[in-house]
């Protein structure tokens, strides 16, 4: 089951929980972010997440949280970004998770 598939109730609730939780966050911040979250530099979601800092080092960036407990990482000015399942996993936002995270920043 993709992202995009999950029953309406679980988007609601991230939704909520994102609402709650989402702020602007600072490029050093999120540099920080990965550097707590990938422990071996050649680890290949580490060099993608720092490319995706370095390519949008100009942009804002919003971090929030899900009820799952994963973290995310917003761009808004490219309309990407990443969540983090500490210790579990990470991968990219899909089309209905950037179409919930763009709503609720431009209701900021």
């Amino acid at each position: 089951m993709s992202i995009d598939d999950w029953p309406d109730n679980t988007m609601e609730n991230r939704r909520v929980v994102i609402r709650k939780t989402i702020r602007r966050a600072t490029l050093d911040e999120l540099k920080e972010l990965g550097s707590q979250r990938f422990l071996i530099v050649t680890d290949p979601w580490c060099e993608r997440y720092n490319a995706f800092l370095k390519e949008n080092a100009s942009a804002v960036f919003y971090r929030a949280e899900t009820p799952e407990g994963a973290e995310i990482i917003y761009c808004k000015d490219v309309g990407r970004g990443l969540w983090f399942l500490p210790g579990k996993g990470m991968g990219i936002i899909q089309p209905k998770g950037l179409q919930l995270l763009t709503e609720i920043v431009n209701a900021l």
